[in-house]
This record gives C-alpha cells, structure tokens and sequence, in this order.
C-alpha cells in the first residue's frame, strides 16, 4: 500500500513496526564502510509532508493494527522538530494504537534540537533513537569519515537520556581493521561505559561492494579482521565495558557468533561464550548464512 524508494534499511528489532519513509537516503552519506544509500535514487532529499499524510492514511484505511512506527529512512531525525512534530501528531491522530515512534539518528542531527524540543518528541511518542556509534575511537571515525568524534556522539547520547528517550547504540566490529583493532574495541567501551545506553548491539562490518573506499580511507589496503581476530575484537570490547544495565545483542546476521543477555550482569557468561568460540568449542554461522 505504500510505494517506497528501494532499497529500505530497518534495525532488525523493528520487524514488526511500519516503516514509514519520511527521508530518502541519508544527509551524510560520506562513511567508507556504508554502502546502504549509494544508488543514484537514493539522493537524500524529505519527502513532502503531503505524502507521508498520504501513506499514513493508507495504512489507516487499510485496518492492519500498527502498533510500532519506524521513521525512515537513515536520517530522519535530520528532519526540522517542526516537521518531526507534525508527523508525529499526524501518527497519534490517526494510528492511535501506536506505542512506539523510533528513527535512526546520526548524532549531528540533535546539535540543532533544543532539550524542550526532544522532550516535546517524546511526548508525542518519538521514544527509541537508534544511533549510529560504529566506534568510540577519533582514529577509526576520522578514517572512515564519519564526521562525528568521541565527544560528540557522547553529547548526543546524553541529550538523549536528558529528554526521557532510550537510545540503541551500534558498534561495528572489525571497523578499526587489524591494525587499530584494540583502539576500537578499547575505545567503544569507554564511550558505552561513559552514555550507558540503554541497547547496545555489535554488527561485523559487511563490504559487499568491494573494499575500495575502505582502502582509500584507510590509506592502503584495509585489511578485515579474520574470524578469530573479531572474536578477539569481541572479547576485549566486552571485557572493558562496565554497564550498569543495558541490553546487549550480537544477533545481526552479519555475526558470526549470536551473543544476548543484560551488561553487566551477564558479562561473565557472555565473555565465557566468546572464549569457547575462539576456542572451537562452538558453532559459528557459515559464510553463507550472514549477511548485510
């Protein structure tokens, strides 16, 4: 019932929830390792207002119960709060069933929203933000031209807190490549340890272009951690985070090895399994069955 622009990428956790397109593309668009918005109809640009009423009133007259709303695509929160308040009132008037609002955030896109005005979102229903860490080291994040520096996604991550938000953060593992492995893993932590989201997953990064950008941005060659360098990747990062309470998930189909529990109580079973994988004791996924 709604005609999206191909190809539209969601967090794995919002399966359930309407997706509703209120970008196209990303604003930034610039990361080495994202290859998600690159075909030229993926240009970012809003999408008029008129028809994400449009496609609102679609699913209305449809009758299919909607109880969760994505807002996509990767960047809308780079959308004016006027505009954010408007679709989110547009949702609560006519999909009242609704419990939960969430949308990608690059953590640039708060930079220009007052903490009132987050509040505002919040009421409205705008409560999960997913944000985009990939790492918590300034190396890694100026060679993959992230735009964004320890500080800064930091500072977003506790304007998120301050609003009445949750936040979900995503860190990318083998970013940092073999040769600024322990940086990143090292480094994340320390930037989960100091925002303590309240999600935090880890995803292995995925080149199904070709590494090219990622040789470029590296200066030579980038070179991927192999299956045992991630896990090892893996079990540093959890060894240097100190959460109080956040859910914690390498479930994406990218991992090879599926890790979920609560961090930090769960810290020393999840470290435990890490070690079995390294040390074969435990399945992992065949190449065949990850994916982007």
């Amino acid at each position: 019932m709604i005609n999206y622009i191909e190809p539209v990428f969601r967090p794995p956790s919002e399966w359930k929830s309407l997706i509703l397109q209120v970008t196209n593309g990303c604003s930034w668009n610039r990361c080495s390792f994202c290859d998600m918005y690159t075909a030229p109809q993926k240009q970012f640009r809003a999408q008029k207002l008129d028809n994400v009423t449009a496609d609102i009133l679609k699913v209305k007259q449809s009758g299919v119960p909607i109880l969760r709303v994505f807002l996509a695509d990767g960047d809308a929160m780079s959308l004016p709060f006027k505009r954010l308040e408007a679709i989110c009132l547009l949702i609560r008037e006519h999909l009242p069933q609704v419990t939960r609002i969430s949308s990608y955030c690059l953590p640039r896109n708060l930079t220009n929203k007052t903490p009132e005005q987050l509040s505002r979102l919040r009421e409205l229903g705008l409560s999960l933000l997913y944000v985009g860490c990939e790492s918590g080291d300034d190396e890694v994040l100026s060679c993959i031209d992230k735009g964004e520096t320890y500080a800064s996604s930091l500072a977003a991550l506790e304007k998120i807190r301050a609003a009445g938000m949750k936040s979900s953060v995503m860190i990318l593992n083998g970013l940092g490549g073999e040769r600024f492995a322990e940086q990143h893993a090292v480094n994340s932590a320390k930037l989960m340890n100091a925002a303590q989201p309240d999600y935090l997953s880890t995803l292995v990064v995925t080149l199904p272009l070709g590494t090219e950008r990622m040789d470029t941005a590296f200066g030579g060659k980038f070179i991927l951690p192999n299956q045992r360098g991630l896990l090892n990747e893996m079990q540093m990062l959890l060894s240097h985070l100190e959460l109080n309470k956040t859910i914690f998930r390498s479930d994406h189909a990218s991992n090879y090895l599926v890790l979920k529990g609560v961090l930090g109580k769960d810290k020393p079973s999840l470290l435990a399994q890490v070690e079995q994988a390294i040390a074969g004791l435990v399945p992992l996924r065949q190449e065949w069955q990850r994916g982007l």
